[in-house]
């Protein structure tokens, strides 16, 4: 096939053609020329015109293949959207006041599917690494969110619509802009249809005035009312609220949750016996004032949020279980392949991290984890990949970071950041604080080493600056060895420098007398240091709804005359593990499907009885739809059929023995490729699959 770009040039070429020889069709019609000439010249252009379909099939079809087409995208998305609301997965909240957008309740299969996520991750990671879990408050003080950055930089572009005031998300807007006119104009030029990708590469880097260009290049205007937009301009996402009756303490519900490990690292660490490195993980509900939320489950304004923050030696980055993880192979789009154009390759993680392509031993070993984490869920290992921030998308202070980024009918989609934020976190709230949120490091023999000292002269800096003059004491011992000599260099050769001070917000002048600045030998018995932090945080609804789309598929009916749903959850997410049902409404098979439903309670497996007059069939395909794994059918007293849901296959096993083998089968303590050699297999007529 063709590519896009030739495809374009050759209809840009037939449509100049088409126009020209329509011109000329018009002209002997107007000049009278003979019947047979304009038929002639007609029958051309409808050669053409044809010559025109064909040719846009083609690029229709090479766009689709590109992944630039969504027909087929919306359709599978609107199936699946469909039967997870209709079998109450999810539904909009406040449904019957016509919902809140960007607000979702989970029904029971949902959360069932919620929690058995949760649970995973729990053992995944906070078992295997010993990690510390805490559980914050949601409701978190200004001055906490103020140290972090997030009041004044946690912000998203918005413009309103002039005449009725709604707001939209300005990047949201170009990007819908330019997707509609590469998927529907079919007439741009192929440099037309470069620039447009070329925008959709860079819209996270466009600065406000840059936005509000495209936007007035495009002519984008409101989508609702067609309306002109205003210029866009930050808004903070970020839900305020006042703590206490007085309304004199600010605060906001919080936009993550690792503000809350951040500021109890200094217990966290007495915990955990004064050693590094440790963990700290935390679940809990995150909160952001979405200014067009849309994307269903990918882009809402609370949601589910599990954070770890693995505190590490700035100094020794390693990890003793790397090498566990090395021979792990999985796509990876790092920056160098961005910038070339290229696509995600598999490449190894140990020659990942040894290549420097991933910064460090422990990033490299949480982006395998967390790999191993989402192929266990069931998320397609082909739709997976770990993609490296480009230069210009991270924050100065990290040293590389990583997103798990799902494709699904959206496109690709970040589900988890892994991020080597070094030290930046403990230190901005040490310094908002003034609580040292350090570690040390014990010399087995003292060191001689040499220390840059900073002693402020508080008598001076209580004349000059009074009440003050504790927080400018504070930002100045606070100061790092650059900061200080580049401080002491200026006041020796100018006698004052201006100082900023975060907690005053302002400028000070600091004057030679005020501080003394020097390096000493001194012998020490620890190092004290800040601990750098890795961190993978997950969005777990994100990971859900990706998960909804990777297990859906649908499959014919035994009559061949519908299409039924299932969702090939494995036994670990499935909201519900196993079905018991009697074939038929008798009295003595009801009592047996009731004793098995009793030990698999006892064993803590999640199932249903259905005892309903039902075809076998349908009972099964209903099951089949909420991703249930296996069936277990009462036909006799003394042994039951258990049936495995995307094989359809069947085995016979004792009643005494079905409620054990479920559980084995589903807490992977053997596999159905076992059950299915070990016990005698079964077909019936009476017990077929679907009617």
């Amino acid at each position: 096939m063709a590519s896009e770009e030739s495809l374009r040039q050759s209809l840009a070429a037939k449509l100049l053609e088409i126009e020209s020889l329509g011109n000329n069709v018009r002209a002997l019609k107007a000049s009278r020329a003979a019947k047979s000439e304009i038929d002639s010249a007609i029958e051309a252009l409808n050669g053409l015109k044809l010559e025109r379909a064909s040719i846009e099939r083609d690029l229709q079809a090479a766009m689709n293949a590109a992944g630039d087409g969504s027909v087929n995208r919306e359709v599978f998305r609107q199936t699946v959207v469909n039967t997870l609301e209709r079998r109450l997965f999810y539904i909009p909240s406040f449904k019957i006041y016509r919902g809140v957008a960007g607000l979702y309740d989970y029904g029971p299969p949902g959360c069932a599917v919620k929690s058995n996520v949760l649970a995973f991750w729990r053992q995944h990671f906070v078992l295997e690494e010993n990690m510390l879990e805490v559980d914050c408050p949601c409701v978190t003080p200004e001055v906490v969110l103020k140290a972090s950055g997030h009041v004044d930089k946690f912000t998203d572009l918005m413009v309103k619509d002039e005449k009725t005031g709604t707001c939209y998300r300005a990047d949201h807007l170009i990007k819908d802009f330019c997707n509609e006119t590469l998927q529907k104009d079919l007439t741009i030029t192929s440099e037309k249809a470069a620039e447009l990708k070329h925008v959709l590469a860079v819209l996270d880097d466009l600065s406000t005035e840059e936005l509000g260009a495209k936007i007035k290049e495009y002519g984008i205007t409101a989508p609702d009312t067609k309306n002109p937009l205003s210029d866009p301009y930050p808004f903070n996402l970020m839900f305020q609220t006042s703590i206490g009756p007085s309304g004199l303490s600010p605060g906001y519900m919080r936009p993550e949750t690792a503000q809350g490990i951040f500021v109890n690292f200094k217990d966290l660490y007495y915990y955990n016996g004064c050693k590094l490195p440790f963990a700290a993980a935390q679940i809990g509900q995150a909160f952001r004032n979405e200014i067009s939320p849309r994307q269903g489950l990918l882009r809402v304004r609370e949601f589910t949020l599990a954070e770890i923050e693995h505190f590490v030696d700035p100094e020794d980055k390693s990890h003793p279980k790397f090498s566990e993880g090395a021979n792990l192979e999985f796509l990876m789009f790092p920056r160098e392949e961005q910038m070339s154009g290229h696509s995600a390759k598999k490449i190894p993680l140990g020659e990942a991290v040894a290549r420097g392509i991933v910064n460090n031993q422990t990033l490299g070993y949480f982006i395998g984890r967390v790999y191993l984490f989402l192929s266990r869920l069931g998320i397609d290992n082909d739709r997976l990949r770990f993609r490296q921030h480009l230069a210009n998308e991270m924050a100065h202070y990290a040293a590389d970071c990583w997103d798990a980024e799902i494709e699904c009918s959206y496109g690709w989609i970040e589900c988890v950041g892994i991020a080597d934020r070094s030290a930046y976190d403990l230190r901005a709230h040490s310094e908002k604080s003034g609580v040292a949120l350090v570690a040390a490091e014990k010399f087995s023999e003292p060191r001689e080493v040499e220390k840059l000292v900073i002693t402020p002269v508080k008598k001076e800096l209580g004349l000059s600056f009074k009440g003050n003059q504790k927080m400018v004491v504070e930002a100045l011992e606070a100061m790092n060895e650059k900061e200080a000599l580049e401080m002491k260099a200026n006041l020796d050769s100018k006698g004052e420098v201006e100082f900023y001070v975060c907690t005053l917000g302002k400028n000070v002048t600091i004057k030679k007398n005020m501080v003394a600045i020097s390096k000493e030998k001194k012998k020490e018995h620890q190092r004290v240091f800040t601990p750098s932090v890795i961190e993978p945080s997950f969005g777990i609804g994100r990971i859900i709804y990706c998960l909804f789309e990777h297990s859906y598929y649908m499959r014919p009916s035994k009559s061949g005359d519908e299409q039924l749903n299932v969702f090939r959850f494995p036994p670990l997410v499935a909201p519900i593990k196993c079905t018991v049902f009697p074939l038929v409404q008798h009295e003595q098979f009801e009592k047996v499907a009731k004793d098995i439903s009793k030990s698999l309670t006892v064993f803590g497996i999640s199932h249903k009885i259905d005892i309903t007059g039902t075809s076998i069939g349908r009972r099964y395909a209903r099951t089949d739809e909420l991703g249930v794994p296996f069936a277990v059918t009462v036909d006799s007293t003394s042994s039951v059929t258990i049936r495995e849901r995307d094989s359809k296959d069947q085995v016979r096993v004792n009643v005494e023995e079905a409620a054990s083998v479920v559980k084995d089968v589903t807490e992977g303590v053997r596999t159905w490729a076992d059950v299915w050699s070990t016990f005698p297999h079964h077909s019936s007529a009476s017990a077929d699959d679907e009617d």
